[in-house]
């Protein structure tokens, strides 16, 4: 069993970048197929602390083009997953990207509770500084508590998250 270490850095401007990075390259194989290319996850918060990995929601009108995209995505390196559990959320894994920061990608129809979650959680951050430290610090604060520990890091944060999402009535 691989154990993963839990790595929370601070805030990192090159996050940016990276994200644009994989953007491009998600843009010139997916074309019109994607309606729009979102950065999520703690990375898109200027001065967040985050797991130095890039988050990515594809966002496409609908599932009838989803076997489209999926076809485009693996003349890039993109292996199709599932939904791993989570509706409205259709994750790939890569091989090959060596060349780009490692990111988690997936692919939302427009109308995915999953990816109105992931904006409205993003967007929130991005307007309550607040919230930006708070968050930091917990995050910092789980990943020394359980370094080797994924799942309890998880379950660390997790109080915070639901709090902001009953705040913003999700």
């Amino acid at each position: 069993m691989v154990t993963k270490h839990v790595v929370v850095l601070p805030y990192d401007e090159k996050w940016k970048q990276d994200f644009l990075m994989i953007k491009d390259e998600l843009t010139s194989a997916l074309g019109q197929l994607a309606m729009r290319i979102e950065h999520v996850g703690s990375t898109s918060v200027e001065g967040l602390s985050a797991k130095p990995i890039i988050d990515i929601d594809v966002v496409i009108l609908d599932y009838t083009v989803f076997e489209e995209v999926v076809s485009a995505l693996g003349t890039i390196g993109y292996q199709y997953e599932g939904d791993l559990g989570i509706a409205g959320r259709e994750a790939f894994k890569y091989d090959g990207k060596d060349h780009l920061r490692k990111h988690h990608l997936y692919v939302c129809p427009s109308n995915s509770q999953e990816l109105k979650r992931h904006i409205a959680f993003r967007d929130y951050l991005r307007t309550h500084s607040g919230a930006v430290r708070e968050y930091s610090r917990i995050k910092e604060e789980g990943a020394r508590i359980y370094p080797y520990d994924m799942d309890k890091y998880i379950e660390h944060k997790t109080p915070f998250i639901e709090k902001i999402y009953k705040e913003i009535g999700m």
